[in-house]
């Protein structure tokens, strides 16, 4: 017998017109393949046991100071309808931080959409029969598979809110990457009249993994989790860091067309445009922004003060005030990282690949269009 869901999702139009076109698979093929997939997509958030999780997650929790802006928005907009969180996305540490300051402020931390990488051994069972993550198979272009994740989502979004990461995957190299639209497509196919986006920016002191990224570059495959889990746990001795998550205006979603490719995709780059606009700037981005090769402390710390009046003159967000505040905030912390070495009263660049990670995270904000990383 089927499930309400199912049923749900084999009745979508798209879903029923491609069980009919069969794109060249017979129609028992066809069948087979969507309901596979919906058995792969198949979650459940047991929120009694989630909130349980903050236990066994405390030793990573408590290196990172969780610092929340707006929070009263996403309450607000939780309780007038149906809420997609669309976040960029710095780290595998995001699906722990964003959820845990959701419930810490009496919120009900939303389904996720993350890689399919995620879902392996015993972290697999906890996303799919806990956390309630779905996953999400990036860059496929089964036809077979995207109508039915576009069914699934739609039917998801009737019964939970959703948490987007609008880039896709991480970035490797510290800028925010151009944003996907599916899952964004498959929202606007609701038809829910309640649903906003309520765009949200993630941004760290320090990301757990800027070394192992900012080296990779690009992302050249899907690697098993369990070996980007040892890479964090490596990296992560003697990590601290704050993370502040910021919270923007709902965007109401009533009214654009979802048939429409070339309204997706201008929703899309707005989100993701004010997503860039929420982006806390921190004193480490400010350092690596305005680092030389080798330089004074005291032409470095007026660098930034130049660079924050570039930033003031485009409202960005603001964690410090002057250049010296940030060399205060950050240098040491930087210096333990590996990333610069402090040599009396001047500054020098130890790791150049990290380093250029960091600046660009702030990019868009300094030169929209533009990379100005020199050093």
């Amino acid at each position: 017998m089927l499930d309400d869901i199912t049923k749900a999702v084999l009745a979508h139009d798209d879903v029923v017109r491609y069980l009919r076109g069969g794109h060249g698979a017979s129609d028992r093929a066809a069948r087979e393949r969507v309901h596979g997939y919906i058995e792969e997509l198949r979650t459940t958030q047991r929120y009694p046991f989630y909130r349980a999780l903050k236990h066994p997650l405390y030793p990573i929790l408590r290196k990172i100071e969780r610092i929340p802006e707006h929070v009263e928005i996403a309450q607000a907009a939780t309780a007038e309808g149906r809420v997609i969180y669309a976040s960029n996305h710095k780290s595998h540490t995001d699906y722990l931080i964003e959820p845990v300051i959701l419930d810490d402020h009496g919120i009900r931390p939303p389904i996720i959409a993350a890689g399919i990488n995620l879902f392996g051994g015993a972290l697999g069972l906890l996303h799919r029969y806990v956390t309630g993550a779905i996953p999400i198979r990036r860059n496929t272009k089964d036809p077979a598979y995207l109508v039915t994740l576009k069914a699934y989502v739609a039917e998801l979004l009737k019964r939970h809110d959703l948490l987007v990461y609008l880039e896709g995957g991480r970035s490797y190299n510290g800028a925010m990457k151009p944003p996907k639209t599916g899952l964004l497509q498959a929202a606007l196919q609701t038809g829910r009249d309640d649903l906003t986006i309520l765009p949200m920016a993630i941004a760290y002191d320090l990301v757990l993994e800027d070394q192992v990224l900012s080296h990779q570059g690009v992302k050249r495959r899907q690697r098993p989790f369990a070996v980007e889990l040892a890479e964090m746990v490596r990296h992560g001795m003697g990590y601290q860091s704050r993370v502040f998550l910021t919270f923007g205006t709902p965007l109401p979603l009533r009214g654009y067309d979802s048939e429409s490719r070339r309204v997706v995709v201008d929703l899309a780059r707005h989100i993701r445009d004010v997503i860039g606009k929420l982006h806390k700037v921190l004193p480490t981005a400010l350092i690596a922004a305005a680092m030389r090769p080798s330089i004074q402390l005291s032409d470095l710390a007026d660098r930034i003060d130049g660079m924050l009046d570039v930033l003031r003159a485009n409202e960005a967000n603001l964690a410090v005030s002057s250049g010296q505040q940030a060399l205060d905030e950050a240098l040491k912390a930087m210096s333990e990282r590996g990333i610069i070495v402090i040599d009396g009263t001047r500054c020098r660049v130890r790791d150049r690949m990290v380093l250029r990670y960091y600046a660009r995270t702030i990019q868009h904000l300094l030169s929209p269009g533009g990379d100005q990383v020199t050093h």
